[in-house]
């Protein structure tokens, strides 16, 4: 699809989706909880949006997708969105309304939020018993820290995941909001089993997410390499902490290049076509992983000095012949421009944007995405559908 009258022709057309007559209400914001009911929305369950009266602060960040923020074009195609002002009792009864009709409910407010509103989770499920609720936070329900207010960069610096990546040296922040991502992944794995559970039972059930606990969980090796085995892996930059080649070599053209060695029969042909060295497979400081890893510094050097003496092309050239795993360091535009990048139009307004496409391939999928809401963009169809006919179940 190259133009936008052809975009919203092809969204029209849409195939049947796997998640079509489920009702999703969002009480959301940032990232977490956006990502995941975009991916429910994504899979054709309707999801309601419900934002403050100025609207989600993710709308905010920035301004560079055809004026609008690049976090909110991301993860909140597909959806309606009503501003609801919860403070009102007009605007919560008509949510509460919203929440009756649900089969999902999703919420990722600051700790303590939803419960002050009414909506806590088990009240929730108490009032409607089929209903999945969905509650992200910081730090989760139980221990100190339960109170505190969490955020991507906070959450990778308090479960450690700082500490084991990058370089020696100045901290550095890990380049995507990977603890919301995971969390958001991680809500939606925890709905769909929630879902397909409520099938089996009827009854709906709840589901708890803390940014945390996904930070900890994918913290699961360094974790038990301290815990049992005495000693945290320490950071060392582009390189793999319990194998060695695994890491970033300079070509004499100045292409950095990162190859990984899994096995003997990869260390060996490694050896003898790209290293033309053979007699190395006899040598004791390699013979095998654990001794290369324990002379880390002598087997780098001479896979460097190498590299640092052929051009990329014939490294890579090599390293083909070989079998060897490479990859190329490169930059966001090297992204933007790889053959292997598969890309999905979206209206932004009166244009179209281009956004990677799911990294799932599914015969339901949709050729192009649909379009994020303006604030408010449904609240007076919203409004209309959840009038008050009679008073909200309380």
């Amino acid at each position: 699809m190259t133009d936008l009258h052809s975009t919203r022709a092809a969204l029209a057309t849409a195939k049947p989706k796997p998640l079509a007559g489920l009702l999703v209400v969002a009480l959301e914001q940032a990232v977490a909880a956006p990502y995941c009911s975009s991916r429910l929305a994504d899979a054709g369950a309707r999801v309601i949006k419900i934002e403050r009266p100025e609207g989600d602060f993710a709308r905010g960040y920035d301004r560079h997708v055809h004026g609008e923020s690049t976090y909110f074009v991301w993860i909140n195609r597909g959806k309606e969105s009503v501003a609801l002002d919860l403070k009102q009792p007009q605007d919560l009864a008509v949510l509460e309304r919203m929440i009756a009709g649900a089969d999902v409910f999703l919420q990722n407010l600051a700790p303590g939020a939803a419960a002050r509103l009414g909506l806590g989770s088990a009240q929730l499920r108490k009032r409607h018993p089929r209903l999945v609720t969905c509650d992200i936070s910081g730090y989760g329900e139980h221990g100190t820290q339960q109170e505190m207010k969490a955020y991507d960069l906070l959450v990778q610096a308090e479960s450690g995941l700082i500490s084991v990546s990058g370089a020696p040296g100045e901290w550095g922040r890990i380049g995507v909001s990977l603890c919301d991502i995971t969390a958001g992944m991680n809500a939606l794995i925890g709905i769909q089993q929630a879902l397909l559970q409520r099938a089996l039972t009827g009854v709906g059930s709840g589901v708890h997410v803390s940014l945390f606990d996904s930070a900890a969980e994918l913290m699961s090796v360094p974790y038990l390499q301290a815990h049992y085995g005495g000693r945290a892996p320490e950071r060392v930059g582009l390189k793999h902490p319990s194998i060695t080649p695994y890491g970033v070599f300079t070509c004499a053209d100045g292409r950095e290049l990162v190859i990984s060695i899994q096995n003997e029969r990869e260390w060996a042909e490694f050896c003898r076509q790209v290293l033309k060295r053979p007699e190395l497979l006899q040598d004791p400081r390699c013979v095998d992983n654990a001794a290369r890893c324990a002379n880390r510094a002598w087997v780098d050097g001479g896979v460097a000095e190498v590299f640092a003496g052929l051009a990329s092309g014939e490294v890579i050239e090599r390293l083909t012949a070989a079998q060897t795993a490479y990859g190329k360091v490169n930059s966001v535009q090297d992204l933007i421009d790889h053959p292997q990048l598969r890309t999905r139009a979206m209206p932004v307004g009166a244009n179209l944007a281009r956004l990677p496409a799911l990294p799932w391939q599914v015969a339901w999928e949709d050729a192009d995405y649909p379009p994020a809401p303006r604030i408010d963009e449904h609240g007076a169809a919203l409004r209309a559908e959840f009038a008050a006919t009679k008073p909200p179940v309380l």
